[in-house]
């Protein structure tokens, strides 16, 4: 997964809970000082959807309102107002109807794995070491999911939570989750040669897969129904 990757997970992550401490990012997304360095660059200076708390919290404070008098500056032909002319009167808009979300029910597949033992694993190798081992597994588990057309809905730490049937649904999503599980597994023995050769260690995964029905809606949530 690339840095931007990484970043829009954490600026959603935020969004979401409006607080998240430096500690709980690099545990949540496996970030080293200068990846979580650059995020907080990206986010504070760079995008300015963020402020910092005393060294130790991200603070999500939104686009930030352009200052009085930028436009003007950004386009020096622009007219400035006469310095005797009455401000026009702001005129409230009419009133938005809501918008009804529109929502239905389908057949959701979901599949999740994790790494066994992911703790004693990330004692036994250097965080560099782990967290190159951890993106080797994630990248070929990923490609395996997309040759089947599942949608990885998130990366827990060394998990994955896929959906087979949202947002693009098949008529066989739960035999491409069983596809896309045995992939994996064959896949893994692949990596594993390597891993076993190059830092003496072998990966082992359990793998889930549950059918049922939920009620979906253009927000992009499923729930069960």
């Amino acid at each position: 997964m690339d840095f931007y990757e990484v970043l829009d997970q954490i600026l959603d992550l935020l969004k979401q809970r409006g607080r998240v401490s430096y500690p709980a990012l690099k545990v949540q997304s496996n970030l080293d000082d200068d990846h979580l360095e650059a995020i907080r660059a990206e986010l504070i200076e760079a995008q300015q959807l963020a402020s910092d708390e005393n060294g130790r919290v991200l603070v999500w404070i939104g686009e930030t309102e352009r200052a009085p008098g930028s436009a003007s500056q950004l386009d020096p032909t622009m007219e400035q107002p006469a310095a005797q002319e009455e401000p026009t009167p702001q005129v409230e808009p009419p009133p938005v109807e809501p918008h009804t979300l529109a929502a239905e029910r389908r057949q959701l597949t979901v599949m999740f794995c994790d790494l066994v033992d992911s703790t004693k694993l990330s004692s036994q190798l250097d965080s560099e070491d782990y967290r190159e081992v951890v993106r080797d597994y994630q990248q070929v588990c990923s490609e395996v999911i997309q040759r089947y057309d599942g949608h990885i809905a998130q990366l827990l730490g060394d998990g994955l939570l896929v959906y087979f049937g949202y947002p693009v649904a098949h008529e066989e999503d739960a035999q491409r989750a069983i596809h896309t599980g045995l992939g994996i597994l064959q896949t893994l023995q692949t990596l594993n040669t390597r891993l076993e050769q190059e830092k003496g260690i072998r990966l082992a995964i359990p793998l889930g897969i549950h059918t049922g029905l939920v009620v979906v809606g253009e927000m992009g949530g499923a729930g069960n129904g």
